[in-house]
């Protein structure tokens, strides 16, 4: 039946009613504190453009814009916010970042790169390399360029590159100058910045242009220094002029300075949050506008509680192994462990003997982090140990890096195994007296030890895995395995990960040899190798075995969605209909 007023009423009860979403207030927070929201707001939509960099100096590069980041969905835990706004950079420093913290965590952009330095932006360059990379947090969609270049050589005078901005590179300079008081070199431009209104609407301070690159500095008194780019860069200045600031509370990279007697750089302008608070109408809604608000992240309280739990897979980078002597010596030394192995999955059980972890929930409506943990570097040096490898997140679950593998002896100096999710062997010797040490202590519910040494003569220890201690080592020239990994049929099928990496050996002795993606060993007729990507396993001892990188895998019921970001990682259907989303690298995942 039709209602009174002609219109359907679309699965109301009652009377006809017109449904809106309600206001979506924007904010600009200009300043760092906690902010309160409107009552009842769980999710925002927000810009974040971080601090500026400061000028060059002594006609230099401009500094980079700060990083600017829009982030479409931050779910809240409640309607207060901390905000941190990034100050921009001076005396040729970096800015700083500019972070909002949601439910899953931080969300930040970062601060601009001083002169050739990286950054959200990057600086520009006094010469025709070195320019400043942008993008320095690898995020996807980039949050800033690389500056441009300078000058054809640092020998003589030289006009400044330009730093980048949000929506550009930075300008290159006119290239090279004559003898002091005759240049012709013409500096280089600030990099564009960008229109956050098509998002965000009118009205934000500077028209809502933002992150624009600083100017680099002039070659001589006759030539044009290079103006900032649009969004607060500041531009360069001209022959013992002073850089021109980037506008406050824009990200904008200052501008450079001219040439001595004590000129003065531009600082980089402070940076911005702009937030939009995604909110409801109260009153009476049809069924098709909760539908519509559920699908928009717009209904009460924004995150769906999903009701079901996910399964997880967790693993951290394996740690590198340690080092003894260079090409032509004996290298014994300790392979690394591998990285923290977490797991929920169906009756498969977490690394060093622990039992299988509850599982997680997830929410939709929500941008989740994900943080995949890159290996350890191995040890290049003389008689030095391996590093630890990175941490891998998921929400509320984190796995330790794998433990280094210990340096092996040149004069009785070996070293002990690090700890992590599992720990590094320990080092050996060449035919000395040592004094026995032990492997590095793997992580409660993620790996287990490294291997020990006893004795003399001795090659070395491998790194602790997922699913046993590495193998240890007593009066013996030859290097010992490493501990093995565990399998995993998350994805359907079964895949062994985080196997510790073996040991290196004496002279020509026998190498130990990794278990489930961790490296082998080196002696004196091979380097170490190093542990397989994406497997957390541990580097080979002997010099130069990196740790391999970790990995990410949630798995849901057939009814959920994953997307994912960046492209490198991937979402699939297991022949069951579960959905599993695999990442190989930083990002993030949305479950719908």
């Amino acid at each position: 039946m039709a209602s009174p007023s002609g219109s359907a009423n679309g699965g109301i009860i009652g009377k006809s009613n017109k449904t809106s979403f309600g206001k979506s207030t924007v904010t600009a927070h200009t300043s760092s504190g906690t902010k309160t929201l409107q009552p009842g707001t769980r999710i925002v939509q927000a810009g974040i453009v971080a601090g500026g960099a400061s000028g060059g100096s002594d006609q230099g590069g401009g500094g980079g814009a700060g990083g600017l980041r829009i982030i479409n969905c931050i779910s809240l835990s409640s309607n207060s916010v901390p905000i941190t706004v990034g100050a921009g950079g001076t005396a040729k420093g970096d800015g700083s970042n500019s972070i909002i913290v949601g439910q899953s965590g931080s969300i930040l952009s970062t601060g601009g790169g001083g002169q050739t330095s990286p950054g959200g932006s990057g600086g520009g360059a006094y010469t025709t390399s070195s320019v400043g990379s942008g993008n320095a947090g690898s995020f996807s969609p980039p949050e800033g360029n690389n500056g441009g270049t300078g000058g054809i050589t640092p020998s003589i005078r030289q006009a400044g590159g330009g730093g980048g901005g949000a929506g550009a590179v930075g300008g290159n300079s006119g290239g090279p100058v004559g003898p002091p008081g005759t240049g012709s070199g013409i500096g280089g431009t600030g990099g564009a910045g960008l229109d956050i209104t098509p998002t965000f609407g009118p009205g934000l301070p500077n028209s809502g242009v933002y992150a624009g690159g600083g100017g680099g500095a002039a070659g001589g008194p006759s030539t044009s220094a290079g103006s900032g780019g649009t969004g607060g860069g500041g531009a360069g200045a001209i022959n013992t002029g002073n850089g021109t600031a980037g506008t406050a509370n824009t990200g904008g990279g200052g501008g450079s300075a001219g040439n001595p007697p004590a000129p003065s750089a531009g600082a980089g302008g402070s940076g911005i949050v702009v937030v939009k608070e995604l909110n409801k109408a109260s009153g009476v809604w049809s069924m098709q506008s909760q539908m519509s608000a559920l699908q928009q992240g717009t209904w009460p309280n924004g995150a769906i509680s999903l009701g079901q739990v996910f399964d997880y897979l967790v693993i951290a980078g394996g740690g590198g192994g340690g080092s003894r002597n260079g090409p032509g010596s004996a290298q014994s030394a300790g392979g690394g462990g591998a990285g923290g192995y977490r797991n929920s999955f169906s009756s498969e059980t977490s690394g060093g003997g622990g039992s299988s972890e509850a599982s997680l929930t997830l929410d939709s409506v929500i941008v989740y982090n994900v943080e995949v943990g890159g290996g350890g570097a191995g040890a290049t040096a003389n008689a030095t140990n391996g590093t630890v490898g990175t941490n891998s997140v998921l929400s509320t679950i984190t796995s330790n890096g794998g433990g280094y593998g210990g340096a092996g002896s040149t004069g009785c100096n070996n070293q002990a195994g690090g700890p992590g999710g599992s720990g590094g062997g320990a080092g050996g010797g060449g035919g000395e007296t040592l004094t026995p040490l032990s492997g590095g202590s793997g992580t409660t519910n993620q790996g287990f030890a490294g291997g020990s040494i006893t004795g003399t003569d001795i090659g070395s220890a491998g790194g602790g895995g997922a699913g046993a201690v590495g193998a240890s080592v007593s009066s013996s020239g030859n290097g010992a395995n490493g501990g093995a990994g565990l399998a995993s049929s998350i994805t359907g099928s079964s895949v062994s990960r985080a196997g510790g990496a073996g040991g290196g050996a004496g002279a020509a002795n026998t190498i130990g040899a990794g278990q489930n993606g961790g490296g082998n060993g080196g002696n004196n007729c091979g380097a170490a190798t190093s542990g397989s990507n994406n497997t957390g396993g541990g580097g080979g001892g002997g010099g130069g075995g990196n740790g391999g990188s970790g990995t990410i895998i949630v798995r849901a019921p057939s009814a959920r969605t994953f997307t994912v970001t960046p492209g490198t990682n991937s979402t699939s259907t297991h022949p069951g209909g579960d959905k599993i989303a695999t990442f190989t690298v930083t990002g993030t995942l949305t479950v719908s």
